[in-house]
C-alpha cells in the first residue's frame, strides 16, 4: 500500500438527508465547508430538522441534482406520482409544499451558502474514511455491498491506496486535532464519527438491517487498528473522521484558489513536525 492516501472520491449532499452527488472538484468556502455540501435542510415547525434520524420516511425520497444549473428532481421510490424539478433558489416556495404534501405537515426549507447544516457544528469541515474501510465493514454483514454501506454512511471524502481503517490515525486525544493536508487544502482531523441510526437502514427504503448496531459494534472493538486513538472510543459504534478547515478571510492573500479547492486524485499527506 501507498503510504501517500488519495483522494479517490468526492460527495456532496446538497439537500441535508437526502440523495448525495459525486463530482470530481469541489471548492470550499470561507467558513471551511465543501461549496453546496447540505446548504439547504428541511425544517419542522418547531425548527428541528426533519432527517433521517427522526423520520426514516425521508429514505423513499430519491432526488437527483444538475449542481450547473442549481436543479434538483425529486420521485419517490415507489408509486405513481410522477418526478419533479425544482430550482433550488427560484423554487424554494414550491419545493417546501412539495415536502409538506409528503411528510404531512409544514416543511421550511433552510439555506446556509457558508457553513451548511453539518451534523456535527464542532467539526464542520467534510467528513472522511477510506475504500478499504468502507470494504471491511461491509463485508461484516452478508447482504451489505459497499455501494449501499457508502450511501448509508454518506460520507464527503473517500480515501483510497491505503489498508482499512488507516483514517484512524487522524485524530488524537480530544482537544488536539491532527494536522494533514489532501492537495493544498489543510484539515485538522478532530474525532471519530458517531454513527446514529441511519447506517442501520437500508438507504433505499428505510428496512432496517437485523442486529446491525450489535454486529458493528463487536467487530469494531474487535478490529480497532493500534494507531487508533482508544480514548475516543467511549462506545464503539463510530466510523469515518469529522474534520475542521481553518476559516480564512476571503480577502486575505492566503484566499488563493488552489488552496481552496479538492479535486479527485490529491494527495493525501500528513503534516505533523
Amino acid at each position: 500500500m501507498s503510504t501517500y492516501p488519495r483522494l479517490a472520491r468526492i460527495t456532496l449532499f446538497p439537500i441535508k438527508s437526502l440523495d448525495g452527488v459525486a463530482v470530481d472538484r469541489v471548492a470550499l468556502t470561507a467558513a471551511g465547508s465543501l461549496v453546496g455540501d447540505r446548504e439547504f435542510a428541511l425544517l419542522d415547525t418547531q425548527g428541528k430538522f426533519i432527517n433521517g434520524k427522526r423520520n426514516a420516511a425521508i429514505h423513499h425520497i430519491r432526488s437527483t441534482f444538475d449542481l450547473a444549473q442549481r436543479l434538483v428532481t425529486l420521485r419517490l421510490q415507489a408509486g405513481s406520482q410522477p418526478a419533479a424539478t425544482f430550482h433550488l433558489d427560484r423554487d424554494q416556495e414550491a419545493l417546501a409544499t412539495w415536502f409538506s404534501d409528503y411528510f404531512q405537515q409544514p416543511v421550511t426549507i433552510a439555506q446556509n451558502h457558508e457553513a451548511g447544516f453539518p451534523d456535527d457544528p464542532a467539526a464542520w469541515g467534510p467528513t472522511l474514511i477510506s475504500t478499504g474501510s468502507i470494504a471491511t465493514v461491509a463485508s461484516w454483514f452478508p447482504d451489505l455491498t459497499v455501494a449501499e454501506l457508502r450511501d448509508r454512511l454518506r460520507t464527503n471524502l473517500e480515501i483510497d491506496e491505503v489498508e482499512p481503517f488507516w483514517e484512524e490515525q487522524l485524530y488524537s486525544t480530544a482537544g488536539n486535532g491532527i494536522p494533514f493536508q489532501i492537495g493544498a487544502v489543510p484539515f485538522l482531523g478532530t474525532n471519530p464519527c458517531q454513527r446514529c441510526i441511519v447506517p442501520t437502514r437500508n438507504s433505499q427504503t428505510g428496512e432496517p438491517t437485523a442486529q446491525f448496531q450489535k454486529t458493528f459494534m463487536a467487530q469494531r472493538q474487535a478490529t480497532l487498528p493500534p494507531w487508533a486513538e482508544r480514548s475516543r472510543f467511549n462506545h464503539f459504534y463510530r466510523l469515518a473522521i469529522n474534520t475542521q478547515v481553518p476559516a480564512i478571510d476571503p480577502n486575505s492573500a492566503s484566499a488563493n484558489e488552489e488552496s481552496r479547492m479538492l479535486q479527485v486524485g490529491d494527495r493525501l499527506t500528513l503534516t505533523l513536525d
